[in-house]
């Protein structure tokens, strides 16, 4: 399930069970932490990193996933080692990935760097897993349900924990996406280790999809103390 829905389904990465410090005023928390900013500005980045791509700016764009990598690191030890953990967070670092990614796949796919198949299986999942995260977000929102909170960030409802295959599987999109990107700053041919990345990531990538659908762990509703 990705973090479509900011700061309204918990996307837990790690699979433990830390608690998450709210506010005891009607569940808010403060937003505003380092971690977050950072991650923000990850955010950001994923429509530049694509219109570098667009533009034959290679290095550039590689430029800009170094800083998102980087950054993806920092943002979580901030978090951990300053107890800033929120909500949110988890929302918004799986969704700053994912919009790299996105971003990436449809200016590859645009400039022909990447096959329009390959390009059409990623946003099929994603599309599709993105509908469910609205179903779930509106089933799982307590009393009264407005538009407001709907999409207030810091009013969880439901806690997503990325399936095993799904980890693997982002981590294999974005290792095929760089690799694309850097292709063409790379003194050597790599057509043979692309065309092999994706039959890999089609794969995986319908294979994670199927594991939301089909796990009773996937998807878990919070209940308000």
């Amino acid at each position: 399930m990705p973090g479509c829905i900011a700061g309204q389904l918990r996307s837990r990465t790690d699979g433990t069970t830390a608690p998450i410090k709210t506010d005891k005023n009607g569940g808010r928390e403060n937003i505003y932490t380092l971690p977050n900013f950072l991650t923000a500005t990850r955010l950001a980045a994923a429509p530049a990193v694509g219109w570098l791509v667009l533009h034959n700016q290679p290095a550039w764009a590689v430029g800009l996933l170094v800083y998102a990598a980087v950054t993806d690191l920092v943002d979580g030890w901030i978090a951990r080692r300053w107890n800033q953990k929120t909500v949110v967070g988890t929302v918004i670092d799986p969704m700053a990935d994912k919009a790299l990614m996105l971003s990436l796949t449809m200016c590859l796919a645009a400039n022909g760097t990447l096959p329009l198949w390959v390009a059409i299986v990623i946003l099929g999942r994603d599309i599709g897993l993105g509908l469910a995260a609205i179903y779930y977000r509106w089933i799982s929102l307590p009393p009264p349900k407005t538009f407001a909170r709907y999409w207030d960030f810091s009013l969880p409802s439901a806690e997503v924990r990325p399936t095993t295959i799904s980890k693997y599987n982002t981590f294999l999109q974005l290792a095929l996406v760089g690799l694309t990107t850097a292709a063409p700053l790379i003194n050597a041919d790599l057509s043979s280790v692309l065309g092999f990345m994706h039959y890999v990531v089609a794969v995986t990538t319908v294979w994670s999809g199927a594991s939301y659908m089909f796990s009773k762990d996937a998807v878990r509703i919070l209940k308000k103390k």
